[in-house]
């Protein structure tokens, strides 16, 4: 079995966090990561709140104070699962899921872990009534 690989990894203006995310590790042939530090800037940002059904929208100037979570592709869908917390201009901290089309302002800076030996699924989990993670060993 292959060991972890760290990947560090600079998104720039305009390029969606999460995309950008699942396709460095999909260029990597790589199926499963963890994010394991990410800081930077958003322009437009998409949080999922706790127990919301839709994300909130937000635009304008927002910091990055932390992200983290994991990085999976599927060959038919992508089964990430990422968390941040942001601040907006006047200092308000918001925090959640990361929705697609949060939108990279300067710079994002972020440290991946890649896993070339695992893949990651979401499959529903009757237990808790939300796709959960699915680990397991790449063949």
């Amino acid at each position: 079995m292959e060991s972890m690989k760290t990947l560090p990894v600079r998104l720039t203006p305009g390029q969606d966090l999460r995309a950008a995310l699942e396709a460095t590790v999909q260029a990597q042939n790589c199926r499963a990561a963890f994010v394991l530090s990410g800081i930077g800037s958003l322009s437009t940002a998409g949080i999922r709140l706790a127990g919301a059904a839709q994300p909130t929208r937000l635009t304008g100037e927002m910091e990055i104070l932390s992200l983290s979570g994991t990085v999976a592709v599927d060959a038919d869908k992508t089964a990430s699962h990422l968390h941040m917390a942001i601040s907006t201009a006047t200092g308000q901290v918001l925090g959640g899921h990361v929705a697609p089309g949060c939108i990279v302002r300067t710079t994002a800076e972020v440290l991946l872990a890649l896993l070339p030996d695992w893949q990651f699924t979401r499959e529903s989990d009757a237990a808790t009534g939300y796709d959960e993670l699915v680990i397991r060993a790449r063949s």
